[in-house]
C-alpha cells in the first residue's frame, strides 16, 4: 500500500493510517488520544475561534496542559503509519517527523506572545508555522547524519 496516502489519513485523523495499514489496536489508541486530548484541550474550539479571527478569545480558552500532548501524539502518528506502510527505510527518516513535533510544543507555548510583523498568531496559526522549521531542522540533520 501507498505509505503517502497513509501519511495523509494520519494528517486527517491520528490513527486512521494505523487502521488502513491493519493495526487495529494502536489505530484505536491513537484515536482515542487524539479525541482524548481534542476535548481536555478544546482544541476544536481554539480552531475554530482562529479560522474566524478570534485569536484572543482563542489564546484565552487554551488549556496548555492538555494541548502540549497534541503535537507529539499527531506527528508520531503520522511517523508510524508511514514507517509501517513502508516509507521512511533511509537512515533517520523520523527526524523531521520528530523536530516538527518538538518545535510545535516549543512554539505553542510561546503562542500567546509572539507576533509575526505586528499580528498576533495564537495557539492555532503560530504552532502551525512551527511545523516548517521543524522539517527544514529534521531534513538538515537527516542529511548530515547520513553522510558520517
Amino acid at each position: 500500500m501507498n505509505p503517502k496516502e497513509k501519511l495523509l489519513w494520519s494528517i486527517a485523523l491520528p490513527g486512521f493510517g494505523q487502521l488502513l495499514n491493519g493495526k487495529y489496536f494502536k489505530g484505536i489508541i491513537l484515536i482515542s488520544l487524539e479525541i482524548a486530548i481534542n476535548v481536555q484541550s478544546d482544541f476544536n474550539e481554539l480552531i475554530l475561534l482562529s479560522f474566524n479571527g478570534e485569536i484572543e478569545k482563542a489564546i484565552v480558552h487554551t488549556e496548555y496542559q492538555w494541548l502540549m500532548f497534541y503535537p507529539c501524539v499527531y506527528f508520531f502518528a503520522m511517523w508510524d503509519a508511514y514507517k509501517d506502510a513502508g516509507g521512511g527505510k533511509e537512515p533517520y527518516s523520523f527526524l523531521p517527523f520528530a523536530f516538527s513535533a518538538y518545535l510545535v510544543t516549543v512554539g505553542l507555548m510561546y503562542s500567546a506572545r509572539v507576533k509575526l510583523f505586528g499580528v498576533l498568531l495564537g495557539t492555532v496559526w503560530f504552532p502551525m508555522l512551527c511545523v516548517i522549521p521543524g522539517v527544514i531542522i529534521g531534513s538538515l540533520l537527516k542529511k548530515v547524519l547520513r553522510k558520517n
